[in-house]
Protein backbone atom coordinates (compact mmCIF):
# COMPACT_ATOMS: atom_id res chain seq x y z
CA UNK A 1 0.00 0.00 0.00
CA UNK A 2 1.30 3.46 -0.81
CA UNK A 3 1.39 6.35 0.96
CA UNK A 4 -1.06 8.17 -1.16
CA UNK A 5 -3.48 5.03 -0.88
CA UNK A 6 -3.10 5.63 3.52
CA UNK A 7 -3.57 9.52 2.75
CA UNK A 8 -6.87 8.54 0.68
CA UNK A 9 -8.32 5.41 2.93
CA UNK A 10 -8.03 8.03 5.83
CA UNK A 11 -11.08 9.76 4.33
CA UNK A 12 -13.19 6.96 4.51
CA UNK A 13 -15.16 5.38 7.68
CA UNK A 14 -17.45 2.58 8.24
CA UNK A 15 -20.28 4.35 10.36
CA UNK A 16 -23.78 2.76 11.37
CA UNK A 17 -25.34 4.20 8.06
CA UNK A 18 -23.17 2.46 5.62
CA UNK A 19 -19.36 3.36 4.28
CA UNK A 20 -18.78 7.44 4.93
CA UNK A 21 -16.33 9.70 3.01
CA UNK A 22 -15.55 12.69 4.57
CA UNK A 23 -13.73 14.77 3.07
CA UNK A 24 -10.68 16.35 5.31
CA UNK A 25 -11.16 20.52 5.45
CA UNK A 26 -14.53 21.03 4.50
CA UNK A 27 -16.68 20.24 7.22
CA UNK A 28 -15.21 18.65 10.48
CA UNK A 29 -18.27 16.67 11.64
CA UNK A 30 -20.28 16.15 8.05
CA UNK A 31 -19.49 12.74 5.92
CA UNK A 32 -21.39 11.88 2.92
CA UNK A 33 -22.83 8.45 2.15
CA UNK A 34 -21.19 6.62 -0.17
CA UNK A 35 -24.06 4.58 -2.10
CA UNK A 36 -21.86 1.71 -3.98
CA UNK A 37 -18.73 0.28 -4.13
CA UNK A 38 -18.17 2.10 -7.79
CA UNK A 39 -18.72 5.15 -6.29
CA UNK A 40 -16.41 4.85 -3.42
CA UNK A 41 -13.63 4.13 -5.99
CA UNK A 42 -14.65 6.97 -8.41
CA UNK A 43 -14.27 8.88 -5.25
CA UNK A 44 -10.83 7.69 -4.53
CA UNK A 45 -9.10 7.93 -7.55
CA UNK A 46 -10.75 11.98 -7.79
CA UNK A 47 -8.84 12.11 -4.15
CA UNK A 48 -6.15 10.72 -4.81
CA UNK A 49 -5.92 12.93 -8.33
CA UNK A 50 -6.11 15.77 -5.77
CA UNK A 51 -3.35 14.99 -3.27
CA UNK A 52 -0.83 14.27 -5.90
CA UNK A 53 -1.57 17.34 -7.14
CA UNK A 54 -1.06 18.86 -3.66
CA UNK A 55 1.92 17.57 -3.09
CA UNK A 56 3.62 18.30 -6.72
CA UNK A 57 2.53 21.78 -5.76
CA UNK A 58 4.37 22.12 -2.21
CA UNK A 59 7.16 20.15 -3.37
CA UNK A 60 7.74 21.76 -6.73
CA UNK A 61 6.54 25.41 -5.65
CA UNK A 62 9.60 25.16 -2.64
CA UNK A 63 11.85 24.09 -4.79
CA UNK A 64 11.49 26.32 -7.40
CA UNK A 65 10.82 29.55 -5.11
CA UNK A 66 14.23 28.06 -3.09
CA UNK A 67 16.20 28.32 -6.51
CA UNK A 68 15.04 31.57 -8.07
CA UNK A 69 14.95 33.58 -4.25
CA UNK A 70 18.84 32.44 -3.85
CA UNK A 71 19.21 33.24 -8.00
CA UNK A 72 17.66 36.98 -6.93
CA UNK A 73 19.73 37.19 -3.67
CA UNK A 74 22.48 36.80 -5.34
CA UNK A 75 22.21 39.70 -7.64
CA UNK A 76 21.09 41.72 -5.07
CA UNK A 77 24.63 41.15 -3.13
CA UNK A 78 25.66 39.80 0.45
CA UNK A 79 22.27 37.41 0.94
CA UNK A 80 24.65 36.22 4.21
CA UNK A 81 24.36 39.98 6.20
CA UNK A 82 20.68 40.18 4.81
CA UNK A 83 18.90 36.79 6.25
CA UNK A 84 15.10 38.34 6.81
CA UNK A 85 15.89 39.76 3.58
CA UNK A 86 16.37 36.13 2.17
CA UNK A 87 13.53 35.13 4.16
CA UNK A 88 11.19 37.60 2.52
CA UNK A 89 11.77 36.34 -0.67
CA UNK A 90 12.18 33.21 -0.61
CA UNK A 91 8.01 33.74 0.92
CA UNK A 92 7.76 35.60 -1.92
CA UNK A 93 8.60 33.43 -4.41
CA UNK A 94 6.93 30.70 -2.60
CA UNK A 95 3.55 32.46 -2.87
CA UNK A 96 3.62 32.97 -6.39
CA UNK A 97 4.96 30.19 -7.19
CA UNK A 98 2.88 27.81 -5.30
CA UNK A 99 0.10 29.95 -3.55
CA UNK A 100 -1.80 30.63 -6.17
CA UNK A 101 -1.56 27.19 -7.88
CA UNK A 102 -2.86 25.69 -4.65
CA UNK A 103 -5.48 27.83 -4.20
CA UNK A 104 -7.03 27.36 -7.01
CA UNK A 105 -6.36 23.82 -6.63
CA UNK A 106 -8.33 24.33 -3.12
CA UNK A 107 -11.18 26.24 -4.66
CA UNK A 108 -12.02 23.28 -7.73
CA UNK A 109 -11.64 20.61 -5.41
CA UNK A 110 -14.52 22.22 -3.44
CA UNK A 111 -16.81 23.03 -6.23
CA UNK A 112 -15.97 19.51 -7.46
CA UNK A 113 -17.27 17.52 -4.19
CA UNK A 114 -20.56 17.32 -5.09
CA UNK A 115 -20.19 15.83 -8.50
CA UNK A 116 -19.70 12.59 -6.49
CA UNK A 117 -21.74 12.90 -3.68
CA UNK A 118 -25.28 14.84 -3.45
CA UNK A 119 -25.88 17.23 -0.04
CA UNK A 120 -28.94 15.00 0.92
CA UNK A 121 -26.34 11.89 1.68
CA UNK A 122 -24.44 14.52 4.42
CA UNK A 123 -24.61 12.82 7.37
CA UNK A 124 -23.16 13.74 11.40
CA UNK A 125 -19.95 11.81 11.87
CA UNK A 126 -18.83 10.72 15.07
CA UNK A 127 -15.53 11.30 16.66
CA UNK A 128 -12.74 10.64 15.32
CA UNK A 129 -11.74 7.63 12.74
CA UNK A 130 -8.93 4.87 13.89
CA UNK A 131 -6.49 6.58 10.74
CA UNK A 132 -6.98 9.85 12.70
CA UNK A 133 -5.44 8.78 15.65
CA UNK A 134 -2.83 6.42 14.21
CA UNK A 135 -1.83 9.56 12.20
CA UNK A 136 -1.73 11.28 15.66
CA UNK A 137 0.28 8.97 16.85
CA UNK A 138 2.96 8.74 14.09
CA UNK A 139 3.23 12.31 13.93
CA UNK A 140 4.23 12.66 17.56
CA UNK A 141 6.53 9.69 17.25
CA UNK A 142 8.06 11.77 14.35
CA UNK A 143 8.12 14.56 16.84
CA UNK A 144 10.07 12.71 19.54
CA UNK A 145 12.52 11.11 17.25
CA UNK A 146 13.17 14.80 15.79
CA UNK A 147 13.53 16.26 19.63
CA UNK A 148 16.03 13.35 20.24
CA UNK A 149 17.75 13.79 17.39
CA UNK A 150 18.26 17.82 17.69
CA UNK A 151 19.32 17.07 21.45
CA UNK A 152 22.05 14.48 20.31
CA UNK A 153 23.43 17.25 17.54
CA UNK A 154 23.55 19.63 20.48
CA UNK A 155 25.42 16.85 22.58
CA UNK A 156 27.66 15.93 19.83
CA UNK A 157 28.55 19.89 18.77
CA UNK A 158 28.91 21.49 22.28
CA UNK A 159 31.94 23.26 23.38
CA UNK A 160 34.38 20.75 25.30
Amino acid sequence: MSFLDLIVDSNFRSENAGRVVVFSGVNRNRGYLVKSPADELRIKSFLKMFYFAHFAILSLGVLLSSAWSTFFNHILRRPEDHFARSMAVFIGFYFLVAGLPYWLLWRSFKKSIFTFVSAQDEVEVSGTSPSQRRWRSVAFGIAVAALMMAVGVLLLIRAK
